[in-house]
This record gives structure tokens, sequence and C-alpha cells, in this order.
């Protein structure tokens, strides 16, 4: 069977990676020198409360080219056909390191590294669409098309209550029109062309909500739904009871916004990303 591989920056739980067999690499988030394996040596909550009171402003990394390597040996022994999915090549080097990764590899295996242009919800979706054809038998060449034919139809809408994160972390991309004025307001950016754009800018946070239920309900129709929060559970609650109707509940996932992707976007994200039936 096809083996799946992404990174941690997919927002994908323990969970759900026990559930659907994907392996999901842990980036790195620094505070000073001190460095935590992503949602492995640091837990969401315990990132985000230091994330608001420390002084010290994170950082992440990505892993090297040789732990990619040695993973996609040890998935070798198991597998010949491994496809890995990463986040977005504009906001990371994960991409670059897992193609190198895959260079090393001195067993004979088929390799696949993708970059899926995107990042959390987005990523998630693909991957865990990516891990249920594996377990119903499809091989590598089936999966790997499959993906790339369905990035246009990943949608990502992520509500800010600030773009700062973005800004200092360098990943703001052409969303830096909404800087300014604007940094008080309650902007929504998308990520389109493996990158961040600004979308709409709503005064406050209901209207942000509003906006994010009235973009899931624009599509006629949803394949796959990804809900995600990063400190704001009572706003993910409203936000999956206002979409209830729109996917099965089998074909919508909820998680939170990971350590490494929060150093970029902040506390109080909230994001949906579809996707959107052929």
């Amino acid at each position: 069977m096809v083996k799946i591989v992404t990174d941690s920056c997919s927002d994908i739980t323990p969970q759900l990676g026990q559930k659907f067999g994907i392996t999901v690499v842990p980036l790195y988030v620094n505070f000073g020198n001190e460095a935590y394996r992503d949602n492995v040596d640091i837990s969401t909550e315990e990132f985000y409360r230091r994330l608001i009171q420390s002084r010290t402003i994170p950082t992440t990394s990505t892993v090297t080219p040789d732990f990619f390597a040695e993973l996609f040996t040890k998935l070798g022994e198991e597998t010949n056909e491994i496809l890995t999915i990463t986040l977005s090549e504009m906001y990371s080097g994960t991409y670059g390191s897992a193609l190198q990764g895959k260079s090393m590899v001195k067993k004979k295996c088929h390799i696949e590294v993708i970059d899926c242009q995107l990042a959390i919800g987005g990523q998630l979706l693909l991957t865990i669409m990516a891990a249920q054809m594996a377990q119903s038998g499809a091989n590598l060449s089936q999966i790997a098309d499959w993906v790339r034919k369905a990035i246009p139809r990943v949608h990502v809408r992520v509500s800010f209550d600030t773009l700062e994160y973005l800004r200092r972390g360098g990943r703001i991309g052409k969303a830096q029109a909404f800087l300014g004025s604007l940094l008080k307001l309650n902007p929504v950016c998308s990520i389109k062309d493996g990158t961040t754009f600004p979308v709409a800018r709503p005064r406050n946070r209901a209207q942000a909500m509003d906006f994010l239920v009235n973009f899931a309900k624009s599509f006629e129709r949803i394949e796959a739904l990804a809900l995600e929060d990063a400190t704001t559970p009572d706003e993910l609650e409203e936000l999956a009871q206002r979409l209830k109707d729109l996917v099965p509940p089998e074909r919508t996932y909820r998680s939170k916004v990971s350590p490494v992707v929060g150093t970029h976007v902040g506390p109080h994200v909230l994001a949906v990303s579809i996707l959107e039936a052929e």
C-alpha cells in the first residue's frame, strides 16, 4: 500500500494521522535557543500561551534532507511507493528538503514529492483524500495524479484579528495591501498560487464569521470540509453548527492551527477550507 507523508503545517491531528495511516513530519518552532517539534514537544495550548505572554518572538524551521532520507528509507521497508505532500514552497523549505532527501535514498523505492501550494486545512484535505485512496488500493501514480489535479479545487479562507504575525514572519505575500490602518480590523485572506493574498476586510469578528459562512455556502457541491481555530473553540463550534448541513459529518474535519503555523498567523485565527467537488 502507498505510504502517505505530510508535514505538521497540514494541521493533521495525531488522531486523524492514526485513522488514515498518515506519517506527519513535525516542523520546528523556536523560542530563542529552545527548539520544539510541532505538536510533539509543545502542545498547541502551551504554544499559544507562550506566544501571547513571552517577550521572545518565536521563529520556525524545517527538518533536514537527512531526516527525510531516513524516514523514506524506513517506510521503504514496508512499501515501494511513498507520496509526500508538503506545504507551499513559498512558505517553507520543506518541499526542497524532501526532494533532497528523496535523492539520498539508496533503497529502490518510488517516491513522489508534491508541493500542494497550500497549508493548514487545504493541505489537510488533500492529504486525507490521498490516504483514503491509498487505503482503497490506488497506486502511487493514480494518487499523485489526483492530488495535482485537485489542488485548484481547494479553497482556503482565514480570518485574522491582525496581520502583524504574517508581516513579521515574512509570509504576508499580497496581503501586504491590508496592512496599516487595517491592522485593527478582521481581514480575511486566502492562499493562491502558494502564497497569501487578501480577500475581504470585515470590521469585526461577527462580520468575519458571516463571511466565512457565506463563503462555504457559495459552493454548489463540496467533497470535503475542514474547520480550524487556534484559541477560540467556541467560535469553531459556532462555525461548525452554521455549516453542519453542507457536508456529512464523516467528510467534515476539525483541527487546531499548529504551533508552526500559529507563529505566523497569531492566536485568534479561524479558517475554512473547501475541497470543491468535480
